[in-house]
């Protein structure tokens, strides 16, 4: 297995435990919406800066363009169903089965991209949504 993997894997799980637990507060201070907007508008800066300043190539696909913006878009629905379901319900609940993602991501690229679903990823999948009927209890 690669380190440097595991190591944004760690970096990432982090970033969005505070970004969720942030956000819950954000949603409850203002409009779970415009709280999302806010959150989405400070990434796209500061990603925007990050490229900037790290060796990112600036060479853009047709292809690249387009999945870059469907996936933007995706992205939008995630935060504000985040932003909204923390207002409405338990930070646990919504970030457990939000945190879930990676089995509609293999059950989409199973579908869409014709990417094998071994068992593995099918006891991986049960292995998931039990954990999420047991943190939730």
């Amino acid at each position: 297995m690669n380190n440097s993997a595991i190591v944004y894997g760690l970096g990432t799980m982090i970033a969005w435990g505070f970004w969720i637990v942030f956000g819950d507060v954000a949603s409850n201070s203002i409009d779970p919406k415009t709280a999302a907007f806010i959150s989405y508008a400070t990434a796209a800066v500061a990603t925007g800066l990050f490229v900037v300043v790290s060796d990112a190539s600036l060479a853009v696909t047709n292809r690249g363009l387009v999945f870059a913006a469907v996936a933007g878009v995706a992205a939008a629905a995630g935060v504000v169903s985040t932003f909204i379901g923390v207002t409405v319900g338990s930070t646990a609940v919504v970030s457990t089965i939000g945190g879930m993602y990676f089995v509609a991501a293999t059950l989409i690229s199973t579908a869409a991209l014709g990417q094998p679903l071994s068992m593995n990823k099918v006891a991986g999948i049960g292995l998931a949504i039990a954990a999420i009927v047991v943190i939730n209890q």
